[in-house]
């Protein structure tokens, strides 16, 4: 019991440490904001449109984003890096877990998806 507390414990603070930082960073907001809306990047206005947000062309393949800002980063994070994670039917794609975004990329989208009202 006490050893499956501890990897509990650890990978909290583990998670804390990757997904601090993320808000209140202008820059990180505008690139994450760019590779939002890259179609070389990526290409999230393909699938979503944002609430708030000022998009060419959405897509409406995936869901409105709205209310993003009180989302927890972490599951943000996760969601993009591997949504079948909460959702093994998306057609969202893996864009951590197949390579097509690094983690730095992923946090940079997860402060951009913070200032989504």
């Amino acid at each position: 019991m006490k050893f499956a507390k501890r990897v509990l414990l650890s990978s909290v603070i583990g998670s804390l440490v990757i997904v601090s930082g993320f808000a209140g960073n202008d820059a990180l907001v505008k690139k994450g904001e760019k590779i939002f809306n890259t179609k070389k990047l990526a290409n999230c206005l393909a699938c979503h449109a944002v609430n708030g947000k000022n998009i060419n062309n959405p897509g409406s393949l995936g869901p409105k984003l709205t209310g993003l800002a009180n989302y927890p980063e972490e599951y943000l994070y996760n969601k993009i890096y591997n949504p079948y994670t909460t959702n093994p039917i998306t057609a969202m794609p893996a864009f951590g877990l197949n390579g097509v975004l690094q983690p730095s990329d992923i946090k940079a989208v997860v402060a951009y998806l913070k200032t989504v009202k």
